[in-house]
């Protein structure tokens, strides 16, 4: 199945940061949280405002979609 949606997505690093968005955001948040256990906020923080970016830029995308 993931095969297959692969198929639909161009091979460029916008189609396949599109693919796996969700699979991004999640390694992000993952990488925030052991930062935030190191006591790194400001890299914590960091990580968190790139998942906050790409998350609002697929946001305006599913709109001008719809």
């Amino acid at each position: 199945m993931a095969d297959e949606a692969a198929n639909e997505v161009s091979d460029g690093v916008s189609g396949v940061a599109e693919l796996y968005l969700g699979n991004i955001l999640y390694a992000l948040e993952l990488a925030a949280m052991g930062l935030d256990e190191q006591q790194k906020l400001a890299d914590a923080a960091f990580y968190r405002g790139i998942a906050r970016k790409l998350a609002e830029a697929r946001g305006r995308d599913a709109g001008k979609r719809a």
